[in-house]
């Protein structure tokens, strides 16, 4: 069947096609490349592998190659993607020489943090130490950590796009803090690494994201939005709407990371998400103008009076200056078409 995402693959082709050429010949390893930002890491990846003929191969570590067959069979049957079985913790070492790996596998769900915080820091901590010394194991020269914003802790409110520079972090009494105290950590284990063994551990600080694959049922607003569209309306807005956040497509995404991988400099994290902030009620008013007609919006929660607006928005200016990279999709049609790809059917499952 022909790829629906078809246009967003030549969009990410067109801005990464000057990359691909280091990969001619080559393999890749890839963690948490079955969920949302490694499916798109891995169409991307298929696509540029079929267009530009570059004969390349990616493994993929999986603790569930039936689970991801039904979820995207193009992906799962492509003959350039293989597949490696075990737990990102203490899987085998695949044989051979993997000049790239990208380790995009974690817990990011809010319900795990919230109640089993030891195993959603054993399995960052753990898992990319693991990684790590795989990296070392097969000669890895470019090696990409998708770590998080969470790492800065609570965003101030006199800040509104939080650099990289800035030195906050969330607060270690808090088991709550898993995630971002985790990610930290992960960091830390990759400069570590790269100072002693010389791999080019590359960082990019994700914050919000829409797309196609990405789930509609957990903890993510902009999917539980579109879900509630989907379902008729109205949209429910848990809580006041006054927080501001901001979203990059998945498409752009894709770029930015594959650009990260191959471009970024060593240790120098990287803010990864759009700079274009809005509240949470203003998203809940956008996604009610995509569907036809436009839906009603729910919100459960008043502010509280003299409440200041919580932030969770990158500055981006680094990757703007030393990369050249920036957001070409706008919110508005992100949302349609991530609307469109799930209406459609689309998720393969």
């Amino acid at each position: 069947m022909d790829n629906p995402l078809a246009s967003d693959l030549d969009h990410i082709l067109t801005h990464t096609h000057d990359l691909w050429e280091e990969l001619r010949d080559k393999r890749i390893f890839i963690t948490g490349g079955t969920g949302f930002f490694g499916c798109w890491l891995l169409e991307s990846f298929a696509w540029a592998n079929d267009k530009l003929g570059l004969n390349a191969e990616a493994l993929v570590l999986t603790r569930n190659y039936k689970a991801f067959l039904k979820k995207a069979p193009h992906l799962a049957t492509h003959l350039a993607i293989k597949f490696h079985i075990g737990d990102i913790r203490d899987f085998e070492f695949p044989e051979g020489y993997f000049p790239f790996v990208i380790h995009a596998a974690t817990e990011a769900s809010a319900k795990l943090n919230e109640e089993n915080p030891l195993l959603m820091w054993d399995t960052i901590i753990e898992g990319t130490r693991h990684t790590l010394e795989f990296a070392r194991y097969a000669g890895t020269k470019k090696f990409l950590l998708t770590s998080s914003g969470a790492v800065y802790g609570k965003q101030p409110s006199e800040i509104t796009h939080i650099p990289e520079e800035y030195a906050g972090t969330p607060d270690p009494t808090d088991p709550r803090s898993a995630y971002g105290e985790g990610k930290r950590a992960a960091e830390m284990l990759c400069t570590m690494y790269s100072k002693t063994y010389g791999i080019q551990t590359k960082i990019a600080r994700c914050f919000a994201f829409v797309g196609p694959y990405l789930p509609l049922d957990i903890h993510y607003a902009i999917g539980n939005f579109i879900r509630d569209g989907l379902q008729g309306g109205p949209i429910q807005v848990k809580g006041d709407g006054t927080p501001f956040r901001s979203y990059l497509y998945a498409a752009d995404l894709a770029i930015w990371l594959w650009t990260i991988l191959f471009r970024g400099e060593p240790c120098l994290p990287y803010n990864v998400g759009s700079d274009r902030d809005l509240t949470i009620k203003h998203l809940a008013d956008i996604v009610a103008n995509i569907f036809e007609p436009v839906l009603t919006i729910e919100i459960h929660k008043k502010p509280l009076a003299g409440q200041v607006p919580e932030h969770y928005v990158p500055s981006i200016q680094r990757v703007d200056n030393t990369l050249n990279l920036a957001m070409h999709i706008d919110l508005p049609e992100a949302i349609k078409r991530t609307k469109e790809w799930h209406k459609q059917g689309h998720h393969y499952e």
